[in-house]
């Protein structure tokens, strides 16, 4: 075997062990296992230990981006399972105040950003980009939570999720825009309004198969005489509507996971779909997902001055999200104490936040510095969210009617 192939390997069970022997260790302390997934990750990277510069792994130029692009395949399935977790007549019963929250909590994080990042020396372009970073949430590490706490398919999960889909199109939409004025796209007026055309006909076009389309083809699928076909048929309809979310509708791969996941729940092969692609999922892809977070963070490259800008932003990003998701949900008549909990579960950053910082640097309108400290905004941002929605559900003894048996850790 090639020395290449066995880095890999290798590499990918320390990553397992470090994501499972870390989870276990958050659980005795009373916190999500992916928290400790998550600071496992921060260990290992070049935050601290710097795994992928080690004498074993130094030589393989491709061992980051291929544990990358297995990150990606797990937090795709852990959408899709998240999605599976919901009946989707109860996610459209939260339409209201995801609507509210998933808007005021893009505006409240960009328009705090931009002030914030102008205020410590930012051009108007730059301002504008960081203030996008900030606005983008990331639900897999919250619903990974709530799957655990048993409470994904209350009223607070529904509507973090519904919040989540509105977001994420606000979120591309308003970088397409942002795209237009500073980086130089072209089309004016009309690249806005074909943005918003493919991300409705994506909409449509998924919803009417996942409707009428995908409940025959999976009978069909059931019947085929071969190992696992359910199971082969779901992992390819999940990955083709992944594609189809970001080629075709503009959106978060993960986005088009989650709509598969929640017309699959509809079917009668729900648990073993379930149990299936769990076993897949958490066995092997999501915990190098989690891990792979902190791979990608070296906080060391934020020095001097800079720090106060990146902790300025860090508390911006954590408070901006419960007052604007927070206050969407208190206006559309949530409790106080349901309002605090959705506005924590959509604190956590990742893709389409890297995705706006990474556009903007190749763009030359984020300079490497501030490109850190988004880094290390949503690297904190991430791991102070499941904690802290631990700890606002520390008194909900008894979960809610019909919620799942957690997700494994």
């Amino acid at each position: 075997m090639s020395h290449e192939f066995l880095s890999f390997i290798l590499a990918v069970a320390l990553i397992i062990v470090a994501a499972k022997l870390s989870g276990y260790l958050s659980i005795r302390i009373g916190q999500p296992s992916v928290l400790g997934e998550l600071l496992a990750g921060l260990i290992l990277g070049p935050t601290l230990l710097n795994m992928y510069h080690w004498p074993t792994f130094a030589h393989d130029e491709m061992l980051a981006e291929v544990i990358k692009m297995m990150a990606e395949l797990g937090v795709i399935f852990l959408m899709m399972l998240a999605g599976l977790e919901l009946h989707l007549n109860e996610l459209l019963d939260s339409g209201k105040v995801a609507a509210v929250s998933g808007t005021l909590g893009v505006i409240t994080p960009l328009l705090v950003g931009m002030g914030l990042a102008m205020a410590f020396g930012a051009g108007l372009a730059e301002a504008v980009f960081i203030g996008l970073a900030l606005s983008a949430t990331s639900v897999s590490i919250s619903a990974q939570t709530l799957m655990e706490l048993n409470v994904l398919r209350s009223p607070v999960g529904l509507a973090l999720l519904g919040a989540a889909v509105f977001d994420d199109i606000l979120v591309i939409l308003l970088l397409s825009i942002a795209a237009i004025l500073f980086g130089g796209a072209v089309g004016g007026l009309g690249a806005i309004g074909m943005t918003i055309f493919w991300m409705v006909a994506y909409l449509v076009g998924a919803s009417l198969i996942g409707l009428f389309v995908l409940p025959t083809v999976i009978r069909l699928a059931n019947r085929l005489p071969v190992s696992q076909s359910i199971i082969a048929f779901v992992i390819v309809i999940t990955l083709l509507s992944s594609w189809a979310a970001e080629v075709i509708g503009g959106m978060a791969a993960i986005t088009g996971a989650f709509l598969v996941g929640l017309f699959l729940a509809r079917t009668p092969y729900k648990n073993r779909i379930e149990e299936g692609v769990s076993a897949l999922a958490f066995g092997f892809f999501v915990p190098i997902f989690f891990v792979n977070i902190g791979l990608e963070v070296n906080m060391r490259g934020i020095t001097g001055n800079l720090w106060w800008f990146a902790i300025a932003l860090t508390i911006a990003a954590v408070l901006t999200k419960i007052i604007g998701c927070g206050g969407g949900a208190l206006l559309t008549g949530f409790s106080r104490m349901d309002s605090l909990r959705l506005g924590i579960g959509m604190v956590s950053r990742g893709e389409v936040g890297l995705i706006v910082a990474s556009f903007a640097v190749s763009q030359g309108l984020l300079s490497h510095e501030n490109f850190s400290i988004v880094i290390f905004m949503v690297i904190i941002a991430t791991l102070v969210t499941p904690p802290m929605l631990r700890a606002v559900y520390s008194n909900n003894q008894e979960p809610t009617k019909g919620d799942q048996t957690p997700a494994p850790a």
